[in-house]
């Protein structure tokens, strides 16, 4: 086996999960068993964390307005001497992850841990090179560079952009793309649409989030539309699952109501257009699977950025009414779908469904470099 690879997550949004999942099955593919990945926040303190990560769910569904506050908050310099005072469980629990593990390089995929490690390494306790996994577009918080680190893998070239204008080392941003599952990779050519061009019925997809607004409304509308086929995720809420699934048996055409799915790649690679709020690892997929998106909500903060970017390529669209987000997509469908043809275009530049697989070979040269450098270093001492 490998020398371990440690990669760092938080369950707080889904965008740090995704990713640092995404990353170790690409480490595991090439050698198994090589990257564990390990979420201190829940090692350090299970009831805490399940707390907190109530009140940020909370906060960025109920309050919006309080999270953007907090969200600028964190962006200022002081946050980061403040709130590593906080994290004194995490910190120890850290250290003894890692003293247990021994890896040889770590990724984390979410920012508190940078000045955490920082603090570890300016303490000898940590060789290991540390690698950020940015989860967020172009919105990027400020926490995901001052502490510093070895490397920044960055989703695209908007976001590289933001932190070079901010100081950062342009010889340690490295543009990789998002880290996603390797099917998006492997079935590309694979799992296809219908052509659009030819006639054929577009295929919507609707993925329901927990405390997307206008939720019913929007998928009654799309049920609606009989020329369209359309399929709705619910996640775990059977009331709606059941509510749904009684307005798509009247239809004529193909409709599915799902709950909690793991077929969400499928889903993207083989429909037209995705309708959900901007978050990480769903705008990330979406692009991977070049399946252009519909927004209809956006979480101030962090899913701002994701939001800009497709806008700012004309690769999808805002539309934060059930109305709108209809309109938009009969506009984009009409014509046997030219207005959608461009959008798909556009995610050409941005698709990069191998990012996981580059950051893996990235990460093993610097560990390779690394080790080199200190046999060199130990002959030069010996003679």
């Amino acid at each position: 086996m490998d020398p371990r690879i440690l990669i760092l997550t938080a369950s707080y949004g889904e965008g740090h999960n995704a990713a640092a999942y995404a990353l170790a099955t690409a480490f595991n593919e090439e050698s198994p068993g090589t990257a564990k990945v390990v979420d201190i926040f829940a090692l350090a303190n299970p009831r805490l964390n399940a707390f907190v990560r109530r009140a940020y769910l909370a906060a960025i569904n109920g309050t919006p307005r309080l999270w953007k506050y907090l969200y600028k908050w964190m962006d200022r310099p002081s946050f980061m001497t403040s709130g590593k005072r906080l994290l004194g469980p995490q910190a120890r629990t850290l250290e003894a992850v890692i003293e247990r593990e021994q890896p040889v390089a770590i990724c984390s995929s979410f920012p508190a841990y940078a000045a955490l490690l920082q603090d570890l390494a300016a303490k000898g306790r940590l060789r290991a090179p540390h690698f950020n996994i940015v989860t967020d577009s172009i919105s990027i918080n400020s926490i995901w560079w001052r502490p510093g680190c070895d490397g920044w893998f960055v989703p695209n070239e908007d976001s590289a952009q933001v932190m070079r204008d901010a100081g950062v080392d342009p010889s340690r941003l490295h543009v990789t793309g998002f880290p996603v599952p390797p099917f998006f990779r492997l079935n590309a050519g694979i799992v296809t649409r219908p052509d659009l061009a030819q006639g054929a019925a577009p295929r919507v997809l609707y993925i329901i989030n927990s405390g997307t607004h206008n939720a019913e409304e929007t998928a009654r509308l799309l049920l609606a539309e009989e020329a369209w086929e359309v399929t709705c995720t619910v996640g775990r809420n059977e009331e709606l699952r059941r509510t749904l699934s009684e307005a798509a048996a009247r239809r004529t055409r193909k409709a599915e109501i799902l709950g909690w799915t793991d077929q969400i790649p499928r889903l993207l690679m083989s429909h037209h257009a995705l309708v959900s709020k901007a978050g990480g690892a769903t705008t990330q997929e979406a692009v991977a699977a070049r399946c252009p998106m519909i927004v209809n909500q956006v979480v101030p903060g962090q899913e701002e950025g994701n939001c800009e970017l497709l806008l700012r390529h004309g690769a999808g669209a805002l539309a934060t009414t059930p109305q709108a987000v209809l309109s938009t997509l009969r506009s984009a469908f009409a014509d046997r779908g030219k207005g959608w043809a461009a959008w798909h275009e556009a995610l050409g530049s941005l698709a990069r469904p191998d990012a996981a697989r580059t950051i893996v070979s990235l990460v093993k040269a610097h560990v390779a470099r690394e080790g080199a450098s200190r046999l060199a270093e130990a002959a030069e001492a010996s003679l």
